[in-house]
């Protein structure tokens, strides 16, 4: 039995589309509409990345990014439903945020709610997560701490850029093309699923110059303040234990290297100072 109200609709709507992943991002973009289509670009992009990995595959995929792609579609489609007038209250926060937003889009409703609904899938499936493939488990962290990161150019730019603080709004607004740059791990990571060829090493050595100067040199240095703060907005205390006490990310891998964080490329050391929080 799924439910009843908005909550049990939108769990049978995602049910419903679950093992057929055309019909999976049509019902994502369908959220997306009378004015506010530009807000899903990101998303939409990331998750056609993700049908195209097969991570999202029913018979190979993961169980852990289906989980949480399942997460975040309950929770706007049971928003669009409870706007539309279907009885029953929001069946959690992230829901009620995502009402807000349809309700006064922006750029900073749009990331509470999206990151709401994705830090909650992350915190719910941490043992899917935990039997992932180390490498896998890397990725997971990266893609975390980037979509934090793309928040924070909106919502709090001093943390995000430092003294380029007047850049943020408009590197992470939702509706540009530019925040795509920074969620896109295309250009980052292999795109095959699973790794069971490479290491967290042979993975973390991948990544393009680019992607280095934005994890190691721009990113990493904030990291404690970042969750701190993202888990303070979004309400979410529980995010701030995916850190090790040395600021290393750790989710579903507390042993993880934290020299994998790490570059010694020159540029990556510039961005840092270029951007070092005031």
């Amino acid at each position: 039995m799924t439910g009843s109200g908005a909550a049990g609709a939108a769990r049978e709507r995602v049910e419903a589309v679950g093992d057929d992943l055309g019909a999976r991002l049509g019902l994502a973009t369908a959220f997306y509409r009378d004015g506010i289509e530009r807000y899903g670009r990101a998303e939409l992009g990331f998750l056609r990345w993700e049908i195209a990995r097969g991570v999202l595959d029913p018979a190979d995929g993961s169980p852990w990014w289906r989980a949480v792609n399942d997460r975040l579609l309950r929770d706007k489609t049971e928003a669009a439903l409870l706007e539309a007038g279907t009885r029953g209250p929001a069946s959690g926060p992230s829901v009620a945020l995502w009402r807000r937003f349809l309700r006064a889009p922006s750029p900073a409703a749009w990331y509470l709610a999206h990151n709401s609904s994705i830090v909650g899938g992350y915190l719910v499936h941490e043992d899917l997560a935990e039997r992932e493939l180390p490498a896998e488990r890397f990725m997971i962290n990266v893609a975390l701490l980037r979509v934090l990161y793309t928040h924070a150019l909106v919502a709090w730019p001093r943390l995000a850029l430092g003294r380029l603080a007047a850049l943020g709004p408009r590197l992470g607004d939702p509706r540009g093309r530019s925040v795509g740059a920074f969620l896109d791990l295309r250009n980052s990571f292999p795109q095959d699923y699973p790794l069971t060829g490479g290491t967290v090493t042979d993975v973390a050595r991948q990544e393009g110059v680019l992607a280095q100067i934005l994890d190691h040199g721009v990113i990493v240095p904030r990291l404690r303040r970042l969750y701190a703060v993202a888990a303070s907005e979004l309400p979410e205390p529980r995010l701030a234990a995916l850190l090790r006490p040395d600021g290393v990310p750790c989710y579903a891998d507390p042993a993880i290297d934290g020299s994998v964080f790490v570059t010694p490329r020159r540029l990556a050391r510039v961005a840092t100072l270029v951007t070092v929080p005031r």
